[in-house]
């Protein structure tokens, strides 16, 4: 079960980044960037035991350097969104680059998905894994406090790619952080996942106020809308419904309120791939996950061997805190005080049947 340096890359700026092959005995396949911490590919079995890759993303590790889709990469200091760019903490306003119209997304201009990150190979009788560290800077995005965070995937013989989240901090701060891996289990570049079968063990979601996604506050059920996924459901069956929410986001992209809260590592989502027979469960630590369909994926953009990746070609499945939750005092807390361990775990587990 091997951890190879397979490539390097030297950027404009002369900056070095290391690309890492991660495998197991059971036939998946992971490649790693230290620029973003990005899945760069990930090597997934069918039903016949065929490989194909399940993540959208670049042949050449520079090219996530721009990455606009944030392909596969380590979402922070705070994942998802922040209301007009500023929060308080204990009365001290902090202001936030404004990236995505009005508002802060995905931890501002140069977020942790463009930082070079250290490596290291580890292996535990798991599995195999690399971790990644990266200090965050007091100040750095307009945040509070130098944080200090590592994040280790993991291979293991269960078929499963698990993620566990750690950082600390020497004064307080917000910290949300996520994987934005975009899945196809058809194999990347192979056309939409609308007929994807998804199932998503929550009962309600946080709807937005408008196209910029910012929650109003509201827990609202999933009963009768066309977001409840309790029960396996393909993608496309309603997307297109005229439903105000999936009009804001051009289909879906809404975070959901998942049944067993933060804090318990409990089954989050299922995705089950008719045309390949490949199986995702998705388990987390999270109290939410943010569903996306790729939405705004034009074509526009070329992956790897050269693919023109279109809209709804990829699902994210973005186990995180609620978006805006700095300033939304109803959400789980996504604060940090120094002394103070952040930890979160998130599964994803592949099969086949």
């Amino acid at each position: 079960m091997p951890v190879d340096q397979v490539d390097t890359e030297i950027l404009p700026d002369g900056t070095k980044v290391d690309r890492y092959r991660l495998s197991n005995g059971r036939g998946l396949q992971m490649d790693v960037g230290s620029l973003g911490g990005a899945v760069v590919s990930l090597k997934v079995p069918d039903a016949r035991g065929d490989l194909a890759d399940v993540v959208l993303g670049f042949d050449s590790l520079r090219e996530y350097q721009a990455n606009p889709p944030h392909f596969g990469v380590i979402i922070g200091r705070y994942a998802n969104r922040i209301a007009h760019a500023v929060f308080s903490l204990d009365g001290q306003e902090y202001r936030l680059a404004k990236n995505h119209g009005e508002h802060h997304l995905h931890g501002g201009e140069r977020g942790f998905d463009k930082r070079l990150w250290a490596a290291q190979a580890v292996e535990e009788e798991q599995g195999v894994g690399i971790k990644l560290f990266y200090v965050s800077e007091d100040g750095e995005e307009g945040y509070p406090g130098r944080l200090s965070v590592t994040v280790t995937y993991w291979l293991t013989e269960a078929n499963e790619l698990r993620i566990d989240y750690y950082a600390v901090t020497d004064k307080k701060t917000v910290i949300n952080l996520t994987n934005h891996s975009y899945f196809n289990l058809s194999g990347a570049g192979s056309g939409t996942v609308l007929g994807h079968e998804l199932q998503i063990n929550a009962d309600a979601f946080t709807p937005v106020r408008d196209a910029g996604a910012i929650p109003t506050g509201e827990i609202r059920s999933v009963e009768g809308t066309p977001l409840d996924f309790r029960e396996p459901t393909p993608l496309g069956k309603r997307i297109e419904s005229d439903y105000e929410q999936l009009r804001y986001g051009a289909g879906y992209d809404h975070n959901y309120v998942l049944r067993d809260g933060a804090g318990v590592l409990g089954d989050a989502a299922r995705v089950h791939d008719p045309d390949s027979g490949r199986v995702m469960e998705v388990a987390t630590t999270e109290p939410g996950v943010q569903l996306y369909t790729a939405n705004h994926l034009d074509g526009s953009l070329a992956g790897k061997g050269g693919a023109r990746y279109g809209q709804r070609e990829a699902l994210c499945l973005e186990t995180q805190h609620f978006p805006d939750s700095p300033n939304q005092s109803a959400f789980p807390s996504t604060v940090l005080e120094p002394g103070e361990e952040f930890t979160s775990t998130t599964i994803y587990k592949f099969s086949a049947e």
